[in-house]
């Protein structure tokens, strides 16, 4: 079997950090953009799509800088893998980036591609970037 990847991707966004954030790291926020609806109690979040349902644990966050999140089936089987959103913003010319990490298997890297370059679009258009 394959050993996972990390995956990063870079998309610069129209947004202040202070704006962006609320929409990588609150129920309401992820619901616009990653999934259909989101439930959090403390540190879990269930992601709910077209009747599937995943849920994660809230590693690490930092306002308005990133947040990590590890799915709770990865760290049952004891994959610490996880997915990052980081907030960018450099010092020069004041202009905002979103990084995207993400663990992937070698095989699944385009597929994951793909979808994160989906999902990130529909961020960038409902924070009208």
């Amino acid at each position: 079997m394959s050993e996972k990847k990390i995956l990063e991707l870079e998309y610069p966004v129209k947004a202040s950090a202070s704006m962006l954030y609320p929409f990588l790291s609150t129920p309401s926020g992820l619901s616009e953009w990653f999934c259909e609806d989101v439930n959090s109690r403390g540190e879990i979040f269930e992601f709910i799509w077209e009747g599937s349902e995943e849920t994660a644990r809230l590693l690490m966050k930092k306002n308005d800088r990133f947040i990590r999140f590890r799915w709770l089936a990865d760290e049952e089987a004891g994959d610490k893998s996880y997915f990052e959103f980081r907030i960018v913003v450099d010092e020069l010319t004041n202009d905002t980036s979103l990084i995207v990490l993400d663990h992937v298997l070698p095989e699944d890297e385009e597929e994951t591609r793909l979808l994160w370059h989906s999902q990130v679009q529909q961020l960038l258009h409902v924070v009208g970037s």
